[in-house]
């Protein structure tokens, strides 16, 4: 049983985006979430009211921006403004999920930066910090004018393969798309593999081409977001097609969105490792699915926050206290 935190101090909400991996990360202090009741009108206004005092506390509002990622994000908003008018001392935002962030820039012309739209929104309705996990560009940290400590999900997937006998050089680490190497390279150089990319292309004949030697090898796939599914299923044909013998794969937040499952469960895929940072629906699991909780790395990160310690062990597999 773990032991009852014993800061009155610090207090932890969840908002209905992730219910489940709140009431984990409240595990790891050894407390309950606090109260609040949500509740939605007929037009589909939100209410929110706290059903506890917050005065001169620290809050921690945990809150997963998946689908309906906008009315996950309204209640966030409207949490925040409670929080603020109830008095607290500080309001940090944990989101495991940053629903936006690729949004992060003007591909072409006239179109908006989203992700720093929602970062003005979080930082002018009160919140004081945000701490996330894997955000689809590191940069997104700088449309914040408040601390934002982003947190990944290598060390995760790292542990996990690990416990696998996943290593060396009859293994390779994969992008299964040319924008996501770095992320790749991470896990890679964890595992003490060689790196490939895979180059997707639809205006090719066969969608696309392999960087790196594959033949013979088992592959670990790894992107931050699987949403449709296809990217890792494309990569996977293509990696079949390069001589790949197994072929694995990793993200860190699983959308899910249809046909993701039929498109999964139809590929060479062996295993997908996802974490909790999302909920979705049962329905929508692909068969291979495999999760890896993301609570007591989050959970960690809150406590070391509160305390004013340091985030630099989290981002290394030293200590398997939080894996």
């Amino acid at each position: 049983m773990v032991e009852k935190y014993h800061d009155e101090s610090l207090k932890i909400f969840s908002l209905n985006g992730n219910v489940p991996l709140a009431e984990k990360i409240a595990e790891v202090f050894g407390c309950k979430l606090g109260k609040c009741d949500i509740k939605k009108f007929s037009d589909g206004e939100i209410a929110i009211s706290i059903e506890e005092s917050v005065r001169g506390a620290h809050i921690y509002i945990i809150q997963s921006t998946n689908q309906p990622v906008n009315d996950y994000y309204m209640e966030l908003m409207i949490m925040i403004d409670a929080m603020k008018r109830a008095s607290a001392k500080t309001i940090n935002i944990v989101l495991p999920y940053y629903a936006y962030a690729r949004q992060d820039r003007t591909a072409k012309p006239h179109e908006p930066i989203t992700a720093k739209l929602i970062a003005n929104m979080l930082v002018e309705a009160g919140a004081t910090r945000v701490l996330t996990l894997d955000l689809h560009t590191v940069q997104v940290q700088g449309f914040f004018d408040i601390p934002v400590d982003n947190l990944f999900t290598s060390p995760l997937f790292a542990h996990y393969y690990m416990e696998k006998g996943f290593q060396g050089d009859d293994y390779v680490v994969v992008s299964p798309k040319n924008s996501g190497v770095q992320r790749s390279r991470s896990l890679a150089e964890y595992l003490n593999t060689t790196l490939a990319i895979v180059d997707q292309d639809d205006e090719l004949e066969n969608g696309g081409y392999v960087i790196g030697d594959v033949a013979g090898k088992t592959c670990i796939m790894v992107d931050d977001i699987l949403n449709s599914g296809k990217t890792f299923a494309q990569a996977a044909r293509l990696l079949k097609e390069a001589g790949a013998s197994d072929i694995y794969a990793c993200a860190s937040h699983a959308l899910l969105s249809p046909p993701a499952k039929e498109t999964l469960d139809a590929a060479p895929i062996e295993d997908i490792c996802v974490t909790d940072s999302c909920l979705t629906d049962e329905a929508r699991h692909p068969e291979k699915l495999t999760y890896v909780t993301c609570s007591k790395l989050m959970g960690e990160a809150v406590k070391r926050i509160h305390e004013n310690t340091p985030m630099s062990p989290l981002f290394k597999l030293d200590d398997e206290n939080y894996l």
